[in-house]
């Protein structure tokens, strides 16, 4: 069965329909006859996602094979789906394709150091998908070289066609659906293009650490003395902010791996929120949405002019486009290993330290926690803040269990002597709606003074309920803001908010299991509910 459908595959790829390695401006001019997008002021694409304005957590599975079957970490994040189901869903999907006049190929790479690269072959229904695949991923410096990639990893994405659950076995209409064996992300259903970016980096986050390579959901730049500083964060953090500043160059700023050469982008580009964009808040992305770029879901005035403000169609309103777009970056996306790694949190209970120092056990339990808060207001029935914990600072995109990232991340912390600091900037002097938003310009200058090696030097006070290691002093900051039970009105209102924070970190904790005991034990918090 799987050699006559994948004898259609390559039937397909040497059909005539099949446009392959074209240039951005010949996929604008396809978007352009397809009607798939329009032109913006800015020479940016705009297109719309339709029904789908974000990942489909749910409707993405793993084929369950006897060669990945015992590594995956399965569960409602990992779900898996049997290998019959995966391909008469390619043949069908094959088929769908097979019926189209155009069908657009795209031949590239994920991850800038050669060592560890992955060559890619992204087949896409839609033009716009295509110049997102190229906009997205590493592109080859010459068509040749394109033509002549061969793949390791195939996307095929299918948007238009439309599963049905009781003839192929999915949940919905919509699947994303990865198979190690047959090396093929397959997806259908939905056209939200981040599902190619994402379904990429689950790929790497497999691969990678069979590799003796940490692979990250993070942010990445690099002084002038290559001092490499890492960014990790969930929405609302901070983590494009902070990590992009004008005295130091971009990595990349989403998906990296960490390697014995040194850190390296997995991507190509940048795939950016867009919701309140403007100039004044954030110059690089802006000025970053020109010609090659696409907006997805952000509307458009009848002159082209794009509303950042707009959220009619979704809050996720995104811009993809090629990290060159940014002007202070390192090209190819690579740089020396990790000097300094900072950990951000938005915690919205208003009790964690502005900055506090990790020890390397610490780094890893607060890397396996992946904290952060939901405020009241963002959903309906949240009224009070919510915690938030995304193992890994990326837990949708994690095939494998956490504790290999984690004791990974241990081991090059141990390798190349790195810095880690635990840095909220969520709210001081009391919790959401009491206390305030930490100063963005103090947060930047415990950054830099993070990064430079300022603060490793200093002195520190261990904090009684989270024993966290905080700073004394910090220059340009108050000092009564660094620890932070200093600030609230009522300090025993603090210890009890503390106190609750802390339960909730280690009820989380839990399902973890017995293989991060160790963790808990050496790097969890000094108070025990």
């Amino acid at each position: 069965m799987s050699e006559q459908i994948f004898g259609k595959l390559d039937n397909l790829l040497k059909s005539d329909i099949v446009l392959n390695q074209l240039s951005r401006t010949q996929l604008i001019n396809e978007i352009l006859a397809n009607r798939e997008g329009v032109l913006t002021e800015s020479g940016a694409v705009r297109t719309e996602t339709g029904k789908y304005t974000g990942r489909s957590p749910k409707d993405k599975f793993i084929v369950e094979e006897e060669e990945t079957k015992d590594q995956i970490d399965w569960g409602t994040i990992n779900q898996p789906i049997s290998e019959e189901i995966f391909l008469k869903l390619l043949d069908r999907v094959l088929d769908y394709l097979g019926t189209k006049d155009k069908v657009y190929e795209f031949n590239g790479y994920a991850g800038a150091d050669p060592a560890t690269q992955l060559n890619l072959r992204v087949i896409n229904e839609l033009a716009w998908h295509n110049l997102f695949a190229r906009t997205m991923f590493i592109r080859p410096e010459t068509f040749n070289e394109g033509i002549l990639i061969d793949p390791d990893f195939t996307i095929i994405s299918a948007p238009h066609f439309k599963a049905d659950p009781k003839i192929d076995g999915t949940k919905s209409e919509t699947f994303i659906i990865t198979s190690f064996k047959h090396k093929i992300i397959l997806i259908g259903g939905t056209e939200y293009a981040g599902e190619m970016k994402k379904g990429i980096f689950g790929v790497m986050n497999y691969l990678l650490p069979t590799q003796g390579v940490m692979s990250m959901h993070c942010s990445a730049n690099v002084g002038e003395n290559k001092d490499v500083a890492l960014f990790f964060g969930l929405s609302g953090t901070g983590k494009t902010t902070l990590s992009a500043d004008p005295h130091r160059k971009l990595i990349g700023d989403d998906e990296h791996g960490w390697n014995d050469n040194g850190v390296f982008n997995i991507e190509g580009g940048c795939y950016a929120k867009t919701i309140d964009l403007s100039r004044e808040k954030e110059p690089q992305i802006y000025d970053a949405i020109r010609y090659g770029a696409i907006l997805e879901n952000v509307k458009v005035d009848e002159k082209g002019f794009p509303d950042y403000e707009d959220k009619s169609l979704t809050e996720n309103t995104r811009a993809a486009y090629p990290i060159e777009n940014i002007d202070n970056i390192v090209l190819p996306s690579i740089a020396g290993h990790a000097k300094t790694i900072i950990f951000l949190t938005a915690d919205a209970f208003g009790v964690l330290p502005p900055i506090s120092k990790l020890t390397k056990e610490q780094a890893m339990y607060h890397f396996l926690s992946g904290f952060t808060s939901k405020l009241a207001g963002t959903e309906r029935g949240v009224t009070s803040p919510q915690p938030v914990f995304s193992t890994c600072f990326g837990s949708p995109f994690l095939p494998l269990h956490a504790t290999v990232y984690a004791n990974m991340l241990g081991e090059l912390i141990d390798k190349h002597g790195s810095d880690v600091y635990l840095v909220n900037t969520g709210w001081t002097g009391g919790e959401y709606g009491v206390g305030s938003r930490m100063n963005l310009t103090h947060t930047r200058s415990m950054i830099r003074r993070a990064i430079s090696g300022e603060i490793k030097n200093a002195e520190f006070t261990q904090d009684p309920i989270f024993g966290l290691h905080v700073p004394n002093s910090v220059p340009g900051v108050p000092k009564e803001i660094l620890m932070p039970r200093n600030v609230w009105v009522s300090q025993d209102a603090y210890d009890e908010k503390a106190k609750d924070l802390a339960l909730r970190f280690q009820e989380n904790f839990k399902k973890f299991g017995e293989k991060s005991a160790e963790i808990e034990e050496k790097g969890g918090f000094i108070f025990r509910g």
